[in-house]
């Protein structure tokens, strides 16, 4: 009997090793012949490998997990991989779909490979219905979306969850963001764009292109001598510089 394949399909390359970790673990038959780092990618291996099961992270470049899946949803078992909890609505709960919460859990991954195990070579259901639901959730307007809670970080062997309420102040550093706690400072690749974008615009606040800063751990603006607005952080020794761009934040100074 041929082992059972799987594309995992995540645009942080921290989190597709997470789950091949634990799929190794948990289902040591599953064969991952492939991973993806966008939506776009995840379809076309998908049409190169024929996988039986495809893990989709919802929020991805270029296209989303669901999107993607409206393209795979009569060729492979879907499941959902995702940090937003928000998405595990009842078009999860039907029974033709099933999610993952970030970071994925090895009690919750066991169920989950149960099932897919009692699906293997039965013909996936139809649901483009459920995927529509899921899509037309996911392009909801912005002011009633679930901002980002928890920043995954990749320290060594380990995958490291800090809450946005530990975060100082994030910071782009080449190809990764710095993200700065009162006790550590760790790198991840999410971009700053992709981060102002689901963090709460009013507890973060862009201060610079290169720099988004909790609004609450800011002690003092101070000017410096060339005249630059800077910004103090709470125990923190650094200065934070504000641009011109962003000075408008700080109008009474």
């Amino acid at each position: 009997m041929n082992r059972p394949t799987a594309l995992i399909a995540d645009d942080e390359e921290g989190m597709r090793q997470q789950l091949r970790s634990r799929l190794q673990e948990v289902w040591p038959a599953l064969e991952i012949v492939a991973e993806a780092a966008n939506g776009i990618e995840a379809v076309a291996l998908a049409g190169r490998h024929q996988p039986d099961i495809v893990f989709l992270d919802i929020r991805m470049p270029g296209m989303s997990g669901i999107e993607a899946a409206r393209m795979l949803f009569n060729r492979c078992h879907l499941v959902f991989v995702t940090a937003y909890d928000q998405y595990a609505i009842e078009a999860f709960e039907q029974g033709a779909l099933d999610y993952l919460l970030k970071p994925v859990g090895g009690e919750r991954l066991k169920t989950t490979c149960a099932r897919l195990q009692t699906l293997i070579g039965q013909q996936p259901i139809n649901i483009e219905r459920q995927l529509s639901q899921l899509l037309s959730h996911h392009s909801k307007p912005a002011a009633k979306q679930e901002y980002l809670r928890w920043i995954q970080a990749v320290v060594g062997a380990s995958l490291r969850m800090i809450s946005t309420r530990e975060v100082l102040f994030f910071q782009a550093d080449e190809k990764y963001t710095r993200v700065q706690t009162e006790q550590s400072e760790v790198l991840i690749r999410k971009t700053l764009k992709e981060l102002a974008d689901e963090l709460d615009p009013n507890e973060f606040w862009r201060i610079h292109r290169s720099t988004l800063v909790r609004v609450d751990a800011i002690q003092e603006v101070t000017r410096d001598l060339r005249g630059r607005q800077m910004v103090r952080i709470r125990n923190f020794p650094e200065l934070l510089e504000v641009s011109r761009g962003h000075a408008h934040l700080f109008q009474q100074m």
